[in-house]
């Protein structure tokens, strides 16, 4: 998406003009808590895994990479239908799709008075309901023992997506605090005039990065499905203790074994190993 009023100038009334329906606006509400709902979670599950496995912890691991999946998917069809837009029309103005222009109107009535906000701020929260999918994956796999792909994957999505999300607040707050068109490096840093350049530059480069993003996902899916035993592991067998893995038997500890005693029946003796 990220192109719009910013990296058309004039453009604005025509993408997101219209009065704002009480739809826009809870359609707003709701994306935006779903963002919120979804980090809250991811701070809960980074705090409670250093400590003993709880029951709820695989279940809102689960929950929060579900959540961050099926974002994405939506967020990923709109670059897809951008792009195909710009091959069919590679000199018209930037376009986003009828719902994405709905949130962004809803978005948007935080400022009025800067037409492009709107969508900088949808975008911004739909790269973060990704990251958090993300870091879910890095959760959910932090108990188990070995070394996973899964988290190999899951960590560079979240290394890429962080600094994608990081382009996104630059976008953002460039334009809140008043800039004629977004700063950042998918505008070269307000270098490329507005015009069908700009658009160009814009909505390839956003495509390629979430293009990226979303094959290092289904790569980190993938293995997660090949490894979900192993990482299941780690909170079945940790259960009822305060591990934070799999109970495994210390090095140089005393193991309990069966001795006979004078006189009476076999008690139980460390032995060292």
């Amino acid at each position: 998406m990220d192109h719009g009023p910013s990296a058309h100038a004039g453009h604005g009334s025509h993408e997101m003009g219209g009065a704002v329906s009480s739809l826009d606006t809870w359609g707003a509400v709701v994306f935006i808590g779903w963002a919120v709902a979804m980090w809250a979670a991811v701070v809960v599950l980074a705090y409670a895994n250093r400590g003993p496995v709880r029951p709820w912890l695989y279940k809102t691991a689960v929950a929060v990479i579900g959540l961050g999946v099926i974002g994405q998917i939506g967020h990923f069809q709109e670059h897809v239908a951008q792009a195909g837009y710009w091959v069919a029309n590679p000199y018209a103005p930037a376009w986003m799709t009828p719902w994405a222009n709905g949130l962004a109107r809803g978005m948007g009535q935080v400022d009025p008075t800067k037409p492009a906000l709107g969508m900088e701020i949808l975008h911004l929260t739909g790269n973060f309901i990704f990251l958090a999918g993300l870091v879910g994956i890095v959760q959910i796999t932090r108990r188990a023992t070995g070394h996973l792909k899964t988290r190999k994957w899951a960590k560079m999505g979240v290394w890429m997506q962080g600094i994608h999300g990081i382009e996104h607040i630059v976008l953002t707050v460039s334009v809140a605090l008043g800039a004629s068109k977004a700063i950042g490096l998918s505008t070269w840093f307000g270098a490329i005039d507005p015009g069908p350049a700009l658009v160009t530059y814009r909505v390839w480069w956003h495509f390629v990065a979430n293009l990226t993003g979303t094959a290092i996902l289904a790569i980190a899916l993938y293995h997660l499905w090949k490894e979900k035993r192993a990482v299941k592991a780690g909170y079945e067998e940790g259960q009822g203790g305060n591990s934070k893995g799999p109970c495994r038997p210390a090095r140089g500890r005393a193991a309990p074994v069966a001795v006979p005693a004078r006189g009476g029946a076999p008690v139980s003796s460390p032995v060292r190993r």
